[in-house]
């Protein structure tokens, strides 16, 4: 199987996402109730942190790279 890049930012998306759809469903059930205008504020924090874990993520990328190109000069 090929190795895939990590991509921090798809995984807090997901898991914002899935935490969403389960608090939907928990008040469609019965189980928790809370306005449902809440989620909204919590579902846009999550994308900004989703935005800030792939900027980190391609920065981090991209030193490694110019680290690694930076190395292969000197050899």
């Amino acid at each position: 199987m090929r190795r895939h890049e990590f991509e921090p930012g798809k995984l807090v998306i997901g898991l914002v996402l899935v935490g969403g759809g389960l608090a939907y469903l928990a008040a469609a059930v019965g189980r928790w109730r809370f306005p449902a205008f809440a989620l909204l504020p919590a579902l846009v924090g999550g994308l900004c942190l989703a935005g800030a874990a792939s900027s980190i993520g391609f920065l981090v990328r991209r030193h490694r790279a110019a680290r690694a190109l930076g190395r292969a000069e000197r050899e």
